[in-house]
């Protein structure tokens, strides 16, 4: 399916005393690059919000193999695992400048209607871009 890369530099406030990246903080690089495979789709999760569709994540899944660093030029690789329904899944790659595998992870979000909370079907301009 389709997918896309970031590189993304490790900032200093990313990481704990040991210079190593708080583990809390791949969740910011996951949706980093989900919101960039968006775009690059011309997809702007601003513009869905405005038009009354969130999508919040309802499940995540981290592995962690090596450790990232303070100042370390890191790649999110992402990829869209099936084609979207009310749920859109991916899965990640990230891979420090060496390509070694830091960490895997998949995500699961939720198409839903603003106004009454509740699922709805992707947007018919998602699948058709995704097609």
């Amino acid at each position: 399916m389709k997918f896309d890369e970031i590189q993304i530099r490790v900032r200093y406030g990313e990481t704990d005393q040991m210079g190593v990246v708080y583990h809390g903080n791949y969740a910011l690089y996951l949706e980093m690059g989900r919101i960039e495979w968006l775009r690059k789709l011309g997809v702007s999760y601003k513009k869905m919000e405005e038009d009354g569709i969130m999508l919040p994540v309802v499940s995540m899944s981290l592995k962690y193999k090596k450790s990232a660093g303070y100042d370390d030029l890191i790649n999110v690789k992402t990829q869209l695992k099936n084609k979207p329904t009310a749920k859109i899944e991916f899965e990640y790659e990230i891979t420090n400048q060496k390509g070694e595998i830091l960490t895997t992870a998949s995500t699961t979000l939720v198409f839903i209607d603003m106004k009454t909370n509740r699922p709805v079907r992707a947007p018919k301009y998602i699948l058709d871009i995704i097609n």
